[in-house]
Order: C-alpha cells, then structure tokens, then sequence
C-alpha cells in the first residue's frame, strides 16, 4: 500500500485523555522550524524521545538536537497501546527461530528480559510518576490447539540453552483458579509490568527539553533530500511545512510511517491497525478483588485478547481477537493493513466484551450498574515487519541517516534496548557494543529490499 503521513485527526487513546495538561503537548506548534542543526529525531514516541535522551546521556549538547513530530506530542503508537511491560519469556522462541535461527531467537527473548530490568530501573531512579507496577503475567491457553503449541515453544526453548527458571506452570483447576479463567487449560506465568505509556514518554521529553533539546510538534517531514552546500557539516535537508533544515544526522523513528522517508523499507515494514478497551470492572473484580496481574487470553498464535488491570482498578484489553464469524481470515486481516487512526472497529468492542465478561462471569448474571463495563475504545498504527525484528541502524547508502523502527506491536518489550543502542552507534560505537541481537541490524535488509 502506498506510504503516508500519521493522520492529523487521530483519535486520543486511553492515555491521552488523562495527560492533556502536558506543557509540551502542542510545543512550538505555529514556529518556524531552525535553520541548521546537528541532529533531527523524526518522531516523539518512545524510540524517538529516547534516543534523543540517551544521546545527551552520550555527550551530546540538548541544543544540537531537534525532535519533530507530526502531530502533538506522543500522538503514535507509543500513547496508543495496551500499558504492557511484558517480555516473552517463551511463546515467540519457535516462530523466531524458523524465521533467524535457534540462536538469535534465544537472544531475542534474553533481550526482553533485559527491557523490563531497563525500565523498572528507569522509572525508579528517576522517580518517574507513570503508574508502573510491577507485576507478573499469565499466558493463558483457552484451546488445546494454543497449549500444545506453548509446552512445544516452552521444551524449544529450554533445549537452546534458555532460561525458564521465572517461569511457573499452572494446570487444569489451579490455572482456573490463578488466572479467574473458567475456561483455562493451562496458564504460564513470568515477571512483567503495567505502565501509562504516555505518562512515561512525556517525563522523558520533558526532561530532554529541560536539558536544551528542542521539539517541534505538529510538523511532519514531507522528504528528506541530499544538502547541497558545501560550506557546512550538514549532509542532508529535512523538508518540513514551516521550513527546511540543514542536519548533519537525520534519525528516524517512525515505525509504522517509516517508508514514507525511507522508500527501501514500504515493502518490509507495513502498518496494522490494533485497538485498545478500557472497562471498568463490576464488584467481583474491585477492591480487595481486583486483578493483579496481566494475561493474555490465547485461542491460537493469531487470535487473542491482552488483558491490563491498571491501578486503579481500570481494566485495559487489547489484542488481535478478529474473530466473528462476518469475513474470512483474509478480509480482516486485509481491512487492519490502513495508516488511518481516527476512529474504532465496533466488531472488536464486541468481541472484547464477551472477554471481559468471561472473566468476571462469577456475577455475570447481576446487571451491570451505570458506569460499569466498556467506557473507551482507541485505535493505534502497528509497525510489521516481514520478519518479526525491528530494524535499527545505519541506513544503507545514506551516511547520516539512521533507523529506529519495526517493533510489531512489542515496542514496550523491547525499545528500551534498541533506542539506547542506536544512540551508542550514532556516537561511533559498533555493533557489538550494543548487545542487541544480530537480526534488529538494518544491514540485513540490504539483499531483501535495496
């Protein structure tokens, strides 16, 4: 499909409703942009605003460095999605490994773990007010077609030398009774966490402009093209509505968005539309009652439900549960392929009702009181790439250009690795120096789409 720009009228997610006095929401909304400088980040998510952070933690000045956004402040993906933290600590090892080798995927999984560490470290050191819990989650198998396929992935990966020792099992009645599933076979369950995704990129911008960054909202980049000067160190002109910048690194950190600058990449990284529900839980699930802990609600590898009990007492679902019974598995995977935001899939507040009311089916027959069940929907742009890797790196035959994108609606699990390592090879380290697995490298997508 053809490439394009974050649509301008997106609908606000969960988390953008409760964050709407952020001071830099709209920053410098009618301004011109600079004239010249040092480094342009194209995008305010999390990949973005980290890199931009992580390369002043590095040596650079604030003042060298511009975030442009397209729209207002942490407006994509990352203030759209379901407030996870949540590492795969098995499930994704098989399809990884038939896609980048046992090897790879082992490190693919070590890496998750290791996000989840970063950010907890983060948030606490910094005493960062994001409504982050940690917790543990359950994958919990609700056909004999998905538990067999995780006690496959779960042997898989412990044969490759994987860790699975935070890994606790749970069967028949005790994972009806650990996950309030009445419909459970089996359910796993690993270390994990719950986090306001928007809250938490906002302190990280706000601190990044308090240390000289600039951001520029509501500006999106139309092109970049070769700078033509030869007086200055600039290498390339980044083309914007109100005006154009002379930059010596361009970094982009579009996700989902990214072939619209980047032509080599339209075929490899290709948007999904998810959704995202909040419900407010009835009396069987509140107070003293309340879920503690996330889930996901796994049918097969394609048709499952996220669930987020927030902290206060919110309950967040997500997912890719499409099914209905009105079109073929094509049709609706074909109808989520779109860049547009603005609005909601009433099918998929359905089908995640019936999963909310699964879950607290101990007093479904009791009428819901006004203000119980489903209170939002918002929908979010997904990054997918043909392999299942982000892609990160220096951007083949354009020096001074890098990539930051891909995540396939795992960015909370995984950026907070990838954005730091970006940063570290911009400022001249390799490869090795990141510890990030050998398949995030953009290099690899040479013989596939260059």
């Amino acid at each position: 499909m053809e490439p394009s720009l974050p649509f301008p009228s997106a609908c606000l997610s969960l988390w953008h409703r409760g964050t709407r006095s952020f001071p830099h929401l709209n920053a410098n909304r009618l301004a011109d942009v600079p004239n010249a400088i040092k480094y342009v980040v194209i995008g305010s998510g999390i990949s973005g605003s980290l890199t931009a952070w992580k390369l002043i933690e590095g040596g650079a000045k604030g003042e060298e460095i511009l975030i442009l956004e397209a729209r207002e402040a942490v407006s994509g993906a990352s203030g759209r999605n379901a407030g996870h933290i949540r590492p795969d600590a098995f499930r994704g090892f098989l399809h990884y490994a038939s896609l980048h080798g046992a090897e790879q995927a082992k490190k693919i999984l070590e890496n998750e773990k290791l996000v989840l560490q970063k950010i907890r470290e983060f948030v606490q050191t910094h005493n960062i007010d994001s409504d982050f819990v940690d917790t543990t989650t359950l994958e919990v198998c609700l056909s004999q077609e998905s538990a067999d396929y995780q006690a496959k992935a779960l042997a898989g990966y412990q044969a490759a030398g994987g860790d699975i020792s935070q890994v606790q099992i749970h069967e028949g009645d005790e994972a009806k009774a650990r996950t309030r599933v009445p419909n459970a076979i089996r359910a796993y369950e690993w270390p994990a966490a719950s986090n306001n995704p928007a809250k938490l990129v906002q302190w990280i911008l706000s601190d990044f402009i308090a240390k000289g960054g600039k951001l520029w909202t509501h500006c999106p980049v139309t092109r970049v093209t070769a700078h033509q000067a030869r007086d200055t160190d600039a290498r390339w002109d980044v083309h914007t509505a109100r005006g154009t910048i002379a930059a010596e690194t361009v970094i982009h950190c579009t996700n989902a968005y990214a072939g619209l600058l980047l032509p080599q990449l339209r075929t490899f990284i290709r948007p999904r539309r998810s959704q995202a529900k909040s419900f407010i839980p009835r009396s069987s699930l509140s107070g003293a009652d309340a879920l503690k802990k996330t889930m996901s609600l796994r049918y097969s590898a394609e048709h499952f439900f996220s669930v987020n009990p927030l902290r206060d007492g919110t309950i967040v679902i997500g997912g890719t549960g499409t099914r209905d019974g009105s079109n073929s598995e094509a049709e609706k995977w074909k109808a989520l392929a779109t860049f547009d935001d603005t609005g909601i899939n009433d099918s998929l507040v359905r089908n995640s009702a019936r999963e909310f009311a699964n879950i607290a089916s101990d007093s479904a027959a009791e009428p819901l009181r006004h203000g119980e069940g489903f209170d939002y929907a918002w929908t979010g742009i997904l990054g997918i790439t043909s392999d299942n890797a982000p892609v990160i790196g220096a951007v083949h035959g354009l020096e001074g250009q890098w990539v930051c994108a891909g995540f396939n609606g795992h960015g909370m699990a995984i950026i907070f690795t990838c954005a730091p390592g970006l940063a570290r090879l911009v400022a001249g380290a390799r490869w090795e120096e990141t510890g990030l697995p050998e398949c995030f490298q953009v290099g690899r997508l040479i013989k596939c789409v260059l």
